[in-house]
């Protein structure tokens, strides 16, 4: 990275700091302020966080080794998701707005009432806040890790701080975070995420693009992965009807005939958050009125699963064309953006990495 790359990533920090703390003084006012902004949220910015707070750095990276190593049909492992996220809109996303909660652990103590319901919501916000989160924090961090070692960020500024060090500038970063959200609340938190989603898309379309351009085009791009990896790579499901064969299960997606019926079948609703739950939640019982908060819950699987998937996949394509050899597939990601992104533009890139990472 050049100078003027670090300047993009420095300003951009900036600019977050300062939205967080000009937007402290809406969330001083009362908790209902603080954690939920006062229920004022319009349903494009409430939608825009939702989407913002389901990726991070490592989804990026974690769609490339899934296409990379599954084809894109291996995508069903978080895909399945959208038939819940579907069912959020109809049932759960006004239900949500409707119970005037502040966190989702509150209704669990509504629902059951009592020392025990008080009891199960305090286990609830362990469980989740501290084990489950630590956890996706990790992956995130892990992530993160790997894009400084494969930009060479710091070996860029001439020092080599080695794996320790990598490891505390991402703490340092997650400590900026922790600053603009205590001091902002969820405003501040959904007014960085509308700014961090759009640059993190901007981000990715400028790393599809770059790596197209190299390829030849999309063309160039399928019929080279048609000739090196076979067609089962780009297929959207993996099973195939007709021909002479009938049903054809694809061996590429590498999950098995049970595995794909249990994502489709058993895993969207049985999953934790199928409910609309954790970061939905928040925003959807901070929407204006029931009807915003629909509108925001269509809002987020549109910009979910319409828009910000394709980008990602087409990069992972790319990867495969580019490094067909590549032993860790994930990052095909940073070092496409190293290799074919100029100045300026791979300062961009990396601030939208940042800025994906934060807002998890």
């Amino acid at each position: 990275m050049t100078w003027i790359d670090w300047l993009i990533v420095l300003a951009y920090l900036i600019l977050t700091l300062w939205l967080g703390l000009y937007l402290s003084r809406k969330a001083s006012g009362s908790l209902v302020d603080f954690f939920v902004s006062g229920r004022s949220l319009p349903w494009w910015l409430a939608g825009t966080s939702m989407a913002a707070t389901t990726f991070s750095i490592d989804t990026p990276l974690y769609i490339a080794g899934v296409v990379g190593n599954r084809g894109i049909a291996g995508n069903w492992e978080w895909w399945s998701f959208g038939i819940a996220h579907v069912v959020m809109i109809y049932v759960f996303a006004r239900l949500w707005r409707r119970s005037e909660i502040v966190t989702d652990a509150e209704l669990t103590e509504l629902r059951y009432g009592g020392s025990m319901g008080a009891a199960l919501r305090g286990i609830k916000a362990f469980l989740f806040a501290v084990p489950i989160n630590c956890i996706g924090i990790g992956y995130a961090m892990l992530a993160m890790v790997k894009v400084i070692t494969a930009l060479q960020l710091w070996e860029s500024l001439g020092f080599n701080p080695g794996d320790s060090g990598k490891l505390w500038s991402v703490i340092g970063v997650s400590i900026f975070v922790l600053v603009y959200a205590s001091l902002s609340g969820l405003w501040g938190v959904v007014a960085t995420d509308f700014f961090q989603f759009f640059l993190a898309l901007l981000g990715a379309i400028i790393v599809a693009v770059a790596a197209i351009a190299h390829i030849g085009g999309m063309s160039s791009l399928i019929d080279q992965i048609n000739n090196q990896f076979g067609p089962d790579i780009l297929s959207l499901v993996p099973i195939h009807v007709g021909g002479d064969t009938g049903i054809h299960w694809s061996e590429t997606a590498g999950i098995s005939v049970n595995t794909f019926l249990a994502y489709i079948t058993l895993q969207w609703w049985a999953f934790r958050r199928s409910d609309g739950g954790g970061e939905f939640i928040q925003r959807l019982a901070a929407s204006k009125s029931e009807a915003e908060a629909e509108k925001a819950a269509w809002f987020f699987n549109i910009l979910h699963y319409v828009i910000r998937t394709w980008p990602w996949i087409i990069v992972a394509l790319a990867a495969l064309v580019v490094y067909p050899n590549l032993e860790d597939r994930e990052l095909g990601y940073p070092l496409l953006m190293l290799e074919f992104l100029p100045p300026v533009l791979l300062g961009l890139v990396v601030a939208s990495l940042i800025a994906a990472f934060m807002s998890t």
